[in-house]
C-alpha cells in the first residue's frame, strides 16, 4: 500500500554549515540517547538493543562472519551499544552451547558413530566459535576524538581517521577485511533518509559492487505516528534535561538553551519532523536498489535479498523501521 504522505526532501536544521557546532554537538548528544536509552514502564529495551537483536535474528549463523563499518558514524551514535549489546548476546549464547550441548556417550561410542558417519572425529571436540564481531566507525567527516574514546573502551571498537564517502568506499578499507575471509556489511544509523535519491542510489551501487549486506535503521517513518513519536522525544528531553545537563554532560548552560531560550528541542522536533517526511519506505529503498546502476545490472542486483521490518520500543508510536539486504 503507498504510504499516506509522499516522500519530501527537505532540509534539517542540525545539517546546516551555519548551525552553530555547540548546538549540533548536543543535538548529536541527545540523538545518542535516544538510541540508547531504556526508560523502565515506558520502554521494553533501547532501539540500539533492538538493533543488535535485529542483525542476530537475520544473519544468524553467519553474523560472525560479517564486520559491520559505520559508514555515517557521526560522534558515534548508537553503533557502539550496538556492538556491546550484539557481542554479549553472541557470547551467552556461546557459553549456553558449549554448556547445553556436551558429546553424548562415551568416547568409543562416539567414535564408532564418527566412523559409521565417515566423518573426522576430534576429540576433544573443537570449542565453537566465540571471537567478537568487530565494529568501524566511519563517516565523511570524522569525529576521531569521540571515536578514540568509544576504541578504547571497546577492544571490538575501530575507526577511520579519514573522510570517508559511502558512494565511493576506499578499496583498502573494504578489501582489507575482504582478504582476512571477513564480509562487509555497512551500517546506516539513522542516517540513510539524509541522501537525496542520486547520492541514495550511488550509495547503494558502491555498497552493492564492494559489499556484502547492508542494514538501515530508523526511528521514525513517514506517517502520523511517525510524526507523533518525534514530538514526544521533545517532550521527553524537556523532562530528562537537567539530568543530562548537570549529571552526565556537567553543563548547566544547556538548560538554558532548553527552557529559557529553547533552541534544543526546537531544533530536535523540528528535524525529527524533517527526518520523518524524509524517510524511505522499504519499497522505495528496493526501488532504488534495482535502479543504482551496479555492475551486472539486474543479474547482479537478482543476488541481493531485501527484508524490512518494524520492532517497537516505545509503545504505541515508538518504532525502530529497519531494512536488511544481504547478497543472497
Amino acid at each position: 500500500m503507498a504510504p499516506l504522505i509522499r516522500r519530501m526532501h527537505l532540509f534539517e536544521i542540525d545539517d546546516q554549515p551555519w548551525f552553530p557546532s555547540v548546538f549540533r554537538e548536543r543535538i548529536q548528544a541527545a540523538l545518542t540517547i535516544a538510541w540508547t536509552t531504556h526508560v523502565p514502564i515506558l520502554q521494553s529495551t533501547s532501539p540500539a538493543r533492538l538493533v543488535a537483536k535485529v542483525l542476530s535474528s537475520h544473519l544468524a549463523s553467519s553474523i560472525r562472519n560479517y564486520v559491520f563499518i559505520d559508514f555515517c558514524a557521526g560522534a558515534g551514535g548508537p553503533t557502539p551499544s550496538i556492538e556491546k549489546h550484539l557481542n554479549q548476546t553472541l557470547e551467552s549464547s556461546s557459553s549456553s552451547s558449549s554448556s547445553t550441548n556436551p558429546p553424548h556417550g562415551t568416547f568409543a561410542q562416539v567414535a564408532a558413530a564418527a566412523a559409521a558417519s565417515d566423518t573426522h572425529l576430534a576429540w576433544p571436540p573443537p570449542p565453537p566459535q566465540t571471537s567478537p564481531v568487530q565494529f568501524v566507525l566511519t563517516d565523511l567527516h570524522p569525529h576521531v576524538a569521540d571515536w578514540k574514546a568509544a576504541a578504547a573502551a571497546s577492544p571490538n571498537i575501530s575507526y577511520v581517521a579519514s573522510s570517508v564517502d559511502a558512494a565511493a568506499a576506499p578499496a583498502d578499507l573494504v578489501g582489507s577485511y575482504k582478504r582476512q575471509g571477513k564480509k562487509v556489511f555497512r551500517l546506516f544509523n539513522l542516517a540513510f533518509h539524509h541522501f537525496d535519491d542520486p547520492l541514495a542510489k550511488a550509495i547503494l551501487k558502491n555498497t552493492v559492487e564492494t559489499s556484502d549486506g547492508f542494514g538501515i535503521f530508523e526511528l521514525q517513518e513517514r506517517n502520523p505516528q511517525g510524526l507523533l513519536t518525534c514530538l514526544l522525544f521533545g517532550i521527553g528531553i524537556l523532562l530528562m534535561a537537567p539530568y543530562y545537563a548537570l549529571i552526565v554532560w556537567r553543563s548547566p548552560l544547556t538548560l538554558f538553551f532548553v527552557y529559557a531560550v529553547p533552541i534544543l528541542p526546537f531544533v530536535l522536533v523540528f528535524d525529527g519532523w524533517m527526518s520523518a517526511l524524509r524517510t524511505r519506505t522499504p519499497d522505495e529503498v528496493e526501488a532504488l536498489l534495482r535502479t543504482c546502476g551496479a555492475e551486472g545490472g539486474d543479474v547482479e542486483i537478482a543476488r541481493w535479498q531485501v527484508t524490512s521490518g518494524k520492532e517497537t520500543f516505545m509503545w504505541p508510536v515508538g518504532k525502530l523501521n529497519w531494512v536488511i539486504c544481504v547478497r543472497k
